[in-house]
């Protein structure tokens, strides 16, 4: 006879049970441990990175982050910022918001919005689009 778990989660069992089967005789089963799963992949797998004590959602974005240093310490751009929340609003009122992934000023004066981007979605391609019709501001996709 086998027993069947109701849940891979379920291991209160001992692995040794005595379980009763249909006529009513006593028999032993050996329970196996529930199967351990994989942590969750993230929707679009992209692996969470940690560089200079700051967690990026994706190994591109930390890459860009070490390349947008690198432009600062030699002096092409300036006041780089990371994460920086813009709220998105019709007629006065808010509706949502935008986080940009880097914002910074090259040595030109200009304003940069910089988007790291694996997958466009559908929902991001209406922010992009609300943003730059609100603020002006191009964002560049990398």
């Amino acid at each position: 006879m086998v027993l069947r778990q109701e849940s891979r989660w379920n291991a209160k069992a001992p692995a040794n049970a005595a379980i009763h089967n249909s006529i009513g005789a006593v028999s032993s089963v050996t329970i196996r441990p529930p199967v351990r799963l994989k942590p969750p992949r993230s929707k679009y797998r992209a692996v969470r990175v940690n560089v200079d004590g700051i967690v990026f959602h994706s190994k591109r974005e930390a890459n860009r982050y070490c390349e947008l240093k690198l432009l600062e310490k030699s002096g092409e751009i300036g006041q780089l910022e990371m994460q920086c929340r813009y709220a998105l609003k019709v007629v006065g009122q808010k509706i949502g918001s935008y986080v940009a992934d880097f914002t910074y000023w090259d040595k030109d004066g200009n304003f940069h919005c910089e988007d790291v981007k694996g997958f466009r979605t559908p929902l991001y391609r209406w922010k992009k689009k609300h943003f730059e019709a609100q603020y002006g501001i191009t964002i560049q996709e990398v």
